[in-house]
């Protein structure tokens, strides 16, 4: 068990050019029969700030799916085709594995219905197909809306990183399907962390394009999951109603090295406005390919 849990840390002995890498979707499945809705021990704030991700991501990702199918007629290049398509497979999967995780939630006594159907609201409706517009207009549309993906595909390449290399969440005993699960996402979410800035560049190689993504993602995710977190404190049935969620708790749970800590989070999103930034530079393939060959819900896939 402890060799399985600390795969993700080991590397391939020869090196893996991420330009090789075939993406596939991984017909994962969990089981959340034994998941307690505090799946990190005593730990109801860092437990939830995860949990946000069970929140957005479902309508998130499908709207990822939705604006790449509309990308693909527009691709002049066969490899970034095949690699989109892989990514359109894989995040796909990652919707349906966070749709589950909603289910479970329910099954413990919190209804996430409240902040979902926000997310549906902005990603099926704010965000969505404008049928009104004209055919240029239309096509800007759309280069806007990748342009916010390549921002959060950033952020996702950031985060699969940081779990991937972090042992404390072991150590702190949480619960080995909710770990298996977000360290699953966080390595394919590494695996193709290039191809959403990749399809921008192909489509629109102005660097204002790929700023002003990050500018608009950068505050609009962080006020996202401040809500979330807000949300799912005051709607846990095991929680006293009237707890605060503070800037401390988040700060002290990044002390144990729960949670990413913010400085680094900070450093990250300063990388992607250097102009020669790739999002090759986040994140290893070794480690996500390694972490991908001993995942037990991906080798199950594989079986």
């Amino acid at each position: 068990m402890f060799r399985a849990a600390h795969a993700h840390l080991q590397r391939p002995s020869e090196p893996i050019d991420h330009h090789d890498l075939v993406l596939q979707p991984r017909d994962v499945t969990f089981d959340w029969g034994t998941t307690p809705l505090h799946w990190l021990p005593g730990e109801p704030f860092a437990t939830h700030t995860f949990d946000v991700l069970h929140l957005m991501l479902p309508e998130l990702e499908r709207w990822f799916v939705r604006t790449f199918e509309q990308a693909l007629p527009l691709i002049t290049d066969d490899r970034l085709r095949e690699d989109v398509r892989g990514f359109i497979g894989q995040e796909a999967m990652h919707a349906e594995a966070h749709q589950e995780v909603l289910e479970h939630l329910l099954t413990r006594g919190l209804d996430p219905a409240p902040y979902t159907l926000q997310s549906e609201w902005i990603f099926r409706r704010v965000l969505g197909d404008r049928p009104d517009l004209t055919p240029a207009a239309t096509h800007a549309h759309l280069l806007q809306r990748l342009a916010l993906i390549a921002a959060f595909e950033h952020f996702t390449a950031y985060m699969g990183h940081w779990i991937l290399s972090n042992g404390h969440l072991d150590r702190a005993g949480a619960d080995p399907a909710m770990l298996d699960l977000f360290r699953w996402h966080g390595a394919e979410e590494v695996e193709h962390r290039s191809v959403a800035f990749d399809l921008l560049v192909h489509l629109d190689p102005r660097y204002r394009r790929r700023v002003v993504g990050m500018l608009v993602t950068a505050p609009v995710l962080t006020r996202l999951w401040i809500r979330g977190v807000r949300f799912l404190m005051s709607a846990d049935p095991e929680l006293d109603d009237r707890v605060k969620v503070r800037f401390r708790d988040y700060l002290a749970a990044a002390r144990k090295d729960l949670l990413p800590p913010p400085g680094a989070f900070a450093r990250s999103v300063l990388r992607y406005f250097r102009p020669d930034y790739h999002p090759t530079q986040e994140g290893s393939t070794q480690q996500a390919v390694a972490y991908l060959a001993a995942s037990p819900a991906a080798r199950a896939a594989a079986r």
